[in-house]
């Protein structure tokens, strides 16, 4: 080759050189402007600087704008759309999501390429070198982390669920309270006035020294006790009307409409037993940890398929400076000699069996729950059962003693003590009432009874 020619190829490779590059710069931007487009962006989300709770309930959401008496199952309906701590729990859900959606993603394929400028030498041309590879372990291990994934999202639904379930129990239960409640204070609020009359004609008595002030202690304690009672009841009725109001996402000063009375339900222990056979399937916690057994046992294989070592499959080219060109698949691996992932299939399996475990306690515990609520109820409805009877004689003498008092047939303290026994049978069939639609929510909510089907999962018991 003259002199002159290789002059002019040393003069071009600059050039060249030149050309080469800005292209592989432009093809690098062009790639990652693409990539970036898909990208999601940041916005800031400040933080509230106040919250501001309703004082009126036809200001929740769904509420009856006419001001009606709240049944239970709609202030069921409005504490699940309502409950301020039910509504931040709902964004577990979204996470969960998410979560699910990033264990389903392929693992992102590398590339790598490195470019050698001609400086010295007897080469002409720029060396360069290309590749890429994708990671197999991550494709092996990608079914049980799906899998995985998907189950503990299930169970995150599951969980809210019971958690909605336990809230419509505390409501129901400070329903009940609350009826029944004020039904006891209108009561003991009419024997605190008979028992005061008496006290300030016993007062008036003592005083003028026409009664002994030891046989009328007796009376003053009975007043002194009715009166603690009655302003324990009203301590807590002014407590329970807070949660309530709490639980609706309401200003703790908001009156709410609740029924005069509830109806106790005809008692079914076949219907209860039957129900607690299959409770594994429709209550929402144990179905929660059936679920999250499941995503247990995907974690676990997908670590004993982590095993595998480290493992990258790929091609690979390249160009020295005197146009050699080369090319074929490359592979890179880890030597499994120190770390098999024996650590966390230990760990795996220590939490797989810790979840059976607990599994097996909540499912014993509910059914032994169970039967000690039907044995509880049996007894307060006997009790209540003998008790009803009683009342229709106690309220006709307590009326007679009314009759008689008026006509001056006899004292008043005969007649207070006529009526206060009158009132106080009332007041125990109100209590036993209480107890028992107490104990029948309780039972409702051990047992999940209608409990929506909003868990198509077809779940099996480990």
């Amino acid at each position: 080759m003259s002199r002159s020619v290789l002059k002019q190829t040393d003069d071009a490779l600059p050039i060249f050189s030149a050309a080469r590059s800005r292209a592989l710069i432009i093809g690098l931007c062009w790639i990652g402007s693409s990539m970036l487009g898909g990208c999601a962006t940041y916005r800031p989300a400040p933080l509230p600087t106040a919250v501001e709770l309703p004082h009126d309930v036809a200001r929740l959401q769904g509420a009856p704008s006419d001001g009606r008496v709240l049944d239970l199952p709609t202030i069921e309906r409005l504490v699940l759309l309502n409950n301020p701590d039910l509504r931040s729990a709902r964004a577990q859900h979204d996470a969960a999501q998410a979560q699910m959606l990033q264990a389903g993603l392929l693992p992102n394929p590398a590339i790598n390429g490195s470019i050698g400028y001609l400086i010295s030498g007897v080469g002409d041309a720029t060396a360069w070198t290309a590749g890429f590879s994708e990671d197999i372990r991550a494709l092996i291990t990608l079914s049980p982390r799906r899998q995985a994934a998907k189950a503990a999202a299930a169970q995150i639904d599951a969980s809210l669920l019971w958690q909605e379930w336990q809230t419509i129990g505390k409501v129901r239960l400070l329903v009940v309270d609350l009826v029944e409640g004020e039904r006891l204070r209108a009561l003991q609020s009419h024997t605190l006035e008979q028992l005061a009359q008496r006290n300030r004609q016993l007062r008036q008595s003592v005083n003028q020294g026409n009664t002994d002030l030891t046989a009328a202690a007796p009376d003053f304690v009975a007043a002194a006790d009715a009166q603690t009672a009655y302003d324990d009841l009203q301590r807590r009725l002014l407590s329970q009307h807070h949660d309530l109001a709490a639980l609706l996402g309401l200003a703790a000063d908001t009156a709410i409409a609740l029924p005069a009375a509830l109806e106790i339900p005809a008692a079914d222990d076949a219907r209860i037993r039957a129900s607690a056979r299959d409770i594994e399937r429709r209550r929402p916690d144990l179905v929660a940890l059936q679920l999250g057994y499941q995503a247990q046992e995907a974690t676990l294989r997908a670590a004993v398929l982590a095993q595998f070592p480290m493992f990258s499959l790929g091609y690979a080219a390249s160009q020295d400076n005197s146009r050699v060109r080369n090319g074929g698949p490359s592979i890179t691996f880890d030597l499994p000699i120190f770390d098999r992932n024996q650590g966390t299939i230990a760990i795996a399996k220590a939490t797989q069996q810790q979840l059976r475990d607990e599994y097996a306690a909540r499912l014993s515990s509910a059914h032994g729950d169970i039967d000690a609520l039907l044995t509880e109820q049996a007894l307060a409805r006997a009790q209540l059962a003998d008790l009803l009877p009683t009342l229709p004689a106690a309220v006709h003498d307590a009326d007679q003693a009314t009759t008689a008092q008026q006509q001056g047939l006899i004292g008043l303290r005969t007649y207070v003590d006529l009526l206060v026994a009158a009132q106080s049978r009332q007041a125990a069939a109100i209590t036993l009432q209480q107890t028992v639609l107490e104990q029948q929510v309780a039972m409702d909510t051990l047992l999940g009874t209608g409990m929506p089907d909003s868990l198509p999962q077809d779940v099996i018991a480990p």
